[in-house]
């Protein structure tokens, strides 16, 4: 079978570069057209014609390439590229984690409004009846909770570190279940 393959090459060659209109192109499937034909020789079957059976895989390769290359888009200078960037998702979790760290320097009251109305959804009055205080209590402690919450992500206060905005997530929860 070798000796045919290395026969064959010559046509492989001409039928490849009669495809693909390029000398390394062609070169190309000829070379993966060897490939899988040796990575396939037990589903030859013997006394039937290797030219045929070798042109077929070199033909199946080419057109499953002008199939793949219909899909692609051709972006020499990266202009498409660089519109489907994505942001790594880090930068996020350390946001939240510094989001956290800030809702844990707001007095209890006014995190425990801030969170029964921002993230649990209730309304200002489920809140007030939750903390056992008047709608315009809940209303002052969240006003107030959202302004100091903007002072500190911009920067007008230093976060404490050392502990993971976890264990933050978690105190918030807790204070949640308490008042509930």
């Amino acid at each position: 079978m070798r000796n045919e393959l290395v026969e064959a090459l010559p046509m492989l060659r001409a039928f490849a570069r009669s495809l693909s209109g390029n000398r390394d192109r062609a070169d190309d499937l000829v070379q993966e057209t060897v490939m899988r034909a040796l990575a396939n020789r037990d589903k030859f079957q013997e006394g039937t014609n290797l030219h045929a059976w070798l042109v077929t895989i070199l033909r199946n390769q080419y057109y499953s390439e002008v199939r793949k290359r219909r899909r692609e888009v051709e972006d020499a200078e990266g202009t498409h590229a660089s519109r489907l960037s994505d942001i790594a998702g880090q930068p996020g979790h350390l946001e939240l984690d510094d989001f956290l760290r800030a809702m844990r320097l707001l007095p209890d009251e006014q995190r425990e409004a801030l969170v029964l109305i921002g993230a649990s959804g209730f309304s200002y009055e489920e809140a007030a009846e939750i903390c056992g205080v008047r709608i315009g209590t809940v209303k002052s402690r969240v006003s107030r909770a959202r302004a100091r919450l903007e002072e500190i992500m911009n920067g007008g206060v230093t976060l404490p570190g050392g502990d993971s905005a976890e264990k933050s997530a978690h105190e918030i929860a807790d204070a949640m279940r308490l008042r509930a």
